[in-house]
């Protein structure tokens, strides 16, 4: 900066921090501060640079505005500094302004949520008021600038936030100014005078004022003032009423956040640009000139001159013309400059402000300091209010940005209107959270209410707290449900929830306590079912079980004690630990579910019939004229695989499993080799030899419903031999076995002579009962003949139905019960058990059940042991799992919706073959 010269504008942070050589004779004089702020619009030229270019008389900032640099939206006070007029402007740029409000939205991302972006601009609202503070703390006058004729009431409300504000802060701002040389009055008051506020309105295009005839017409009766000097006192008794209703102005001065004078003007409309820019500097050259005329000798300026032209604004005009209406109206309205610096002498002068009005005003403080004592304090406050650089006032300044929230009351009336609404409605969404609650639900119940709630606060919520709120719902939510509500998310195998509240298994050894919390708790879901035990003799209750090994193990061994304990059976192989602490297998590698599950390998079995030699092992079904349908295998012809011999299918478990890890599920198609697990969720015991079933009386146990205990026949063909067979075996004189004569017949056992030719068949018959046996939750058993037929026998003679159509189809595992209850939930029956009757006879029946509890890609469950081969002469009894459970979990019931035919018992589970050869 230069003696005697006006400078370039610089931030005022940099001009506090430089060192600035002033010129020795200005340098004791007083320092008259002017604060400049406002609102711009998007127009051609700022508003407030230009301003500040007619105050100076100089082209210091560009008429059309600097250059976009990219700059950042925050607020900025520019200084320009005066050293001949000791007068510092400080201009305030913030978001009120088009430029700054631009670089505010471009910084915005097309992803800032709503509540983010309210947060941005409120920062840059309380920026503003903070620099705003700075500026009333520091200055003398002050000039509001407004692009348009209309007094903006929101600057009430800002006053009113400022002031809240300043009472707050003003503790911190004298502890940091304290050592500063300057009065106590600056230093009790924290400025040095209760500035003086005024305005400037720039008038737009609507209202143009004409510089004809300003008397309605009639040029003989001329008014007081111009029509724009009748809008300044309009638009100050406007100002003034509002202040002054909203206490914004007292009656003293000292303790308002700025003052307005009472017997001078405060109010300054800028008239709009003519559009002939030749006219108006005709017109401008006219009145320069008259003027000059009028007074030729005389030149005042400050308050004298603006006293002098209101005074010649009352005596009348030497002519009567228009031209002269139009001196005196041109003499009335002042230059802004003129009016400006009225006020700016008073300071200089150091006469103050006297603005204090009612009875007995009391006079305020009046400081005119030098540069320097001017620039300790502002440099302090700078630090404290803005800058926040200053490590010694770190302290001061973290307290004032905390009492920034003073101003989120006066300036957020968005917030505070959505706090309100906000707080309203989550009360009603608590109410439709709680409503026809149970007391203890599980997480579906508290997300349905939880949505149901979200619904009623989104219906009366608004505004930014939206968010904010909803999520406070959440926690209230969640926080009532866990507190006491939750109920136990576990389910049990048959897809029943636990119906205590949120609780703890007790350990093994470990007694269940209620008081203890979360409560020590088995699982019950309340559910009970009648269920029989292995061989199917003894019924008993049991509780809907939650762990494979208590549905298909643990209840069946309670009943083994008091019934079928001490029955011939075959154990099925499990898991043997040579480690005191075994693991369950982790990290398997499941196959694909449905691999080698039934169908496909059943069907790829070779079936062509086996000739019958004196040598062979076994012996062909053959197919004879006149035999029954009855006497066929189960897939009705002799070519099935069941009446023929078979080899052996190999066993899924090929190795020697597993003594260290265990299977922690059930046998499956999915799981991998080589493991077993700790027990056996099947069972395979013997009632008794195979005369203990009499066909004419059915089953003799408890739960069966009428005619419905009786197992199917299935008639197989043990051997078969031709009638000349028969004879060539038997002696036909009582002799040695010899020829038979020539052209005699030979009578076979059968008392019928065949012809010339033809030879008959005589056939060894076997006969096996088979029997599924479906059980419901009630206890109520039957034997099915088909996939939707039941066994019904009403008469002696037991049941006529061959057994073949059960074992050529695969049967479903759950079917409708039969006897239905009141309720419109359908009860289904489970197949519980298989019952075959293996007679005394060369006959091997091999057993090998397939699950598959589910649709695909569900896993087909089978025994640890395959191909199990039924000794002869018994009465055996298949009991299948319960539930079944894989590693991934448990494969549930079908519910109403779903079809009952994706559960089923493949077919092929039984197999019957000759077991010795026939005697030579």
């Amino acid at each position: 900066m230069k003696e005697a010269g006006m400078s370039v504008p610089v931030s005022v942070g940099s001009l506090l921090q430089a060192d600035l050589q002033e010129d020795p004779a200005y340098r004791d004089d007083g320092l008259c501060v002017v604060g400049v702020f406002g609102k711009s619009n998007m127009q051609v030229g700022p508003l407030k640079e230009s301003l500040l270019n007619t105050l100076a008389d100089k082209s210091i900032f560009p008429i059309f505005g600097s250059a976009e640099d990219g700059g950042s939206a925050d607020s900025l006070i520019q200084a320009l500094y005066d050293q001949e007029n000791r007068v510092l402007y400080l201009l305030l740029s913030s978001v009120c302004d088009s430029r700054q409000l631009l670089r505010a939205c471009q910084s915005l991302g097309a992803d800032t949520s709503h509540s983010d972006a309210h947060e941005f601009w409120k920062g840059l609202e309380r920026q503003h008021c903070l620099h705003l503070l700075y500026m009333f703390s520091v200055c003398h006058i002050l000039l509001m600038v407004h692009p348009n004729q209309t007094f903006d009431v929101t600057y009430d409300r800002l006053f009113r936030a400022m002031d809240a504000l300043r009472q707050k802060v003003l503790p911190l701002i004298r502890a940091a100014i304290k050592d500063c040389p300057v009065s106590k009055e600056w230093k009790l008051n924290c400025r040095p005078c209760p500035p003086r506020l005024l305005f400037v309105f720039q008038m737009n295009g609507t209202l143009k004022i004409s510089n004809g005839s300003e008397s309605g017409g009639n040029p003989d009766k001329p008014k007081k003032h111009s029509p724009r000097r009748r809008l300044q006192h309009a638009l100050e008794d406007q100002i003034y009423r509002i202040f002054r209703k909203s206490r914004v102005l007292t009656n003293q001065s000292s303790n308002c956040l700025f003052t307005v004078p009472a017997n001078q003007a405060f109010v300054y409309v800028i008239p709009t640009a003519d559009e002939d820019p030749v006219s108006t500097l005709l017109i401008q050259l006219r009145s320069n000139c008259i003027l000059t005329d009028q007074e030729p000798s005389v030149t005042v300026s400050g308050p004298r001159k603006y006293q002098q032209m209101r005074r010649s604004a009352r005596q009348p005009g030497s002519g009567g013309d228009s031209c002269g209406l139009s001196v005196v109206s041109q003499l009335v309205d002042c230059s802004l400059k003129d009016f400006l610096w009225q006020h700016v002498e008073l300071v200089q002068t150091k006469k103050g402000f006297d603005d204090s009005v009612g009875r007995n005003p009391q006079p305020s403080h009046f400081d005119l300091p030098n540069y320097t004592k001017w620039a300790s304090v502002a440099s302090k406050l700078h630090q404290v209010l803005i800058s926040n650089t200053d490590e010694e006032m770190a302290e001061l300044a973290a307290k004032v940005q905390s009492q920034v929230k003073v101003l989120d009351g006066f300036l957020d009336a968005d917030s505070k209107f959505s706090e309100n609404r906000c707080q309203k409605a989550l009360p009603l969404a608590h109410s439709a959270y709680q409503s026809n609650l149970p007391h203890n639900y599980t997480t579906t119940v508290h997300k349905n209410q939880l949505a149901q709630a979200l619904r009623v606060y989104s219906q009366h919520a608004r505004g930014v707290a939206f968010q904010r709120y909803a999520l406070q719902l959440h926690e209230d939510c969640y926080k009532f449900w866990s507190n006491g509500h939750q109920l136990c998310e576990e389910r049990s195998l048959t897809d029943q929830h636990c119906v205590h509240k949120f609780h703890l298994l007790p350990q093994p050894g470990e007694k269940p306590d209620v008081d203890h919390n979360p409560p020590i708790l088995n699982h019950n879901s309340r559910g009970r079912s009648t269920c029989s035990c292995n061989c199917g003799w003894k019924q008993a209750p049991r509780e809907d079980p939650f762990d494979v090994q208590a549905a298909n193990y643990d209840f069946y061994q309670i009943l083994e004690e008091k019934c079928c304990g001490k029955l011939e059976r075959i154990d099925f192989p499990v898991f043997q630990p040579s480690t005191p602490d075994p693991a369950p297998a982790s990290n398997q590698a499941p196959r694909p579910p449905c691999e080698g599950s039934g169908d496909t390998e059943r069907l790829k079995e070779p079936s062509t019939a086996q000739s019958h030699t004196p040598g062979d092992t076994s012996l062909s079904l053959a197919l004879s004229l006149g035999q029954s349908t009855d006497s066929l295998g189960p897939y009705g012809d002799g070519d099935g695989p069941e009446n023929q011999v078979q080899p052996k299918r190999p066993s899924l478990i090929d190795r020697q499993p597993s003594t260290v890890e265990y299977l922690p599920g059930m046998m499956h198609s999915g799981c991998a080799k080589g493991l077993l697990p700790k027990f056996s969720s099947w069972s395979l015991v013997k009632l008794g030899p195979a005369k203990s079933y009499n066909c004419h009386t059915g089953l003799e146990q408890a739960g069966f419903l009428p005619g419905s205990s009786f197992l199917l026949p299935w008639d197989l063909v043990i051997r078969s031999r031709s009638d000349e067979d028969a004879g060539l075996s038997e002696p036909l004189d009582g002799g040695a076995s010899s020829w038979p004569a020539p052209n005699k017949s030979l009578i076979g056992k059968r008392g019928s002579t065949g012809g010339l030719g033809r030879s008959r068949r005589r056939d060894d018959m076997a006969r096996v009962y088979v029997g599924f046996e479906y059980e419901d939750s009630r206890g109520r058993r039957f034997i099915s003949c088909g996939p939707d037929k039941i066994v019904k026998v009403m008469g002696p003679g037991g049941a006529k139905d061959p057994a073949t159509r059960v074992l050529n189809t695969d049967m479903p595992l759950y079917i409708p019960s039969p006897s239905q209850g009141r309720g419109l939930k359908p009860h289904f029956a489970q197949l519980a058990r298989l019952f075959v009757v293996v007679p005394d006879a060369p006959l091997e029946v091999t057993l090998n059940p397939q699950v598959q509890p589910g649709a695909p890609p569900c896993p087909v469950f089978h025994p640890e042991q395959t191909d199990i081969v039924l000794p002869p002469d018994g009465l055996w009894v298949l009991r299948f799992p319960y539930s079944y459970v894989t590693d991934r979990g448990p494969c549930y019931p079908p519910k109403e919706n779903q079809p009952l035919s994706n559960y089923k018992v493949l077919r092929g589970i039984l197999r019957a073959a000759t077991s010795n050869p026939p005697p030579q």
